[in-house]
């Protein structure tokens, strides 16, 4: 089991990340101002429980890699902070307001239940993410891989989750204006290339340094 030490670098680090706005967030926030907060709560849910397909997943390869060896694991980690970093400089050199916060047609609760996981589970950047960022907080002396994974993941979904219905709440009303406001988006894009570029670097450093 994670110890309080991981959970004190794991809980502001996810914080960090879940403020981001993402592809997620984006579906949320564009369900949101269509039909109205409750679709956008549905829509939460719905990306909650593929991110849980995620990190299971997670669990499993991190696992297996573990047992097959401590290099391999240890190699899992050091690209997983590359990634993180790739992630960064992407998002800063991004511009404009994505287009993809448009609109939706209308539809049942239930269908936007079922296309907000299928959204996420069938998005492979979220999968390499989670591949990338839950290892990082993992030490083998302190039991399972896959159990701590879990646990985090747990964690992880726990706060998207409160994160994910304050999104769906505020962009209820103030839908229009995140979809049109060039300087938030802007904004937002600075602010997440650099929280990826310095967990990348956090990681990288205090992942090598373990044996």
């Amino acid at each position: 089991m994670p110890d309080s030490s991981t959970l004190i670098v794991f809980v502001p680090a996810a914080l960090a990340l879940l403020l981001v706005p993402g592809p997620a967030v984006l579906y949320i926030v564009a369900r949101s101002v269509d039909q109205g907060r409750r679709a956008g709560i549905v829509s939460a849910l719905g990306i909650a429980l593929g991110t849980l397909v995620h990190i299971l997943a997670a669990a499993l390869g991190v696992s297996a890699l573990l047992m097959s060896s401590a290099l391999a694991f240890q190699a899992v980690k050091l690209l997983g902070a590359a990634y993180l970093i790739v992630l960064g400089v992407r998002k800063l050199l991004e511009r404009g307001t994505p287009r993809h916060v448009t609109q939706a047609p209308p539809q049942a609760l239930s269908r936007v239940f079922y296309q907000g996981t299928l959204v996420n589970v069938l998005n492979p950047k979220a999968a390499l993410f989670f591949f990338a960022f839950l290892p990082q907080f993992i030490d083998p002396a302190r039991g399972p891989a896959s159990v701590q994974i879990v646990v985090l993941g747990v964690i992880f979904v726990l706060m998207a989750l409160c994160s994910d219905g304050t999104y769906a709440l505020l962009a209820g009303t103030l839908g229009g204006w995140l979809r049109d406001n060039a300087a938030f988006w802007r904004g937002q894009r600075l602010f997440a290339g650099g929280v990826y570029i310095v967990l990348g670097v956090a990681t990288a450093v205090s992942g090598g340094s373990k044996k």
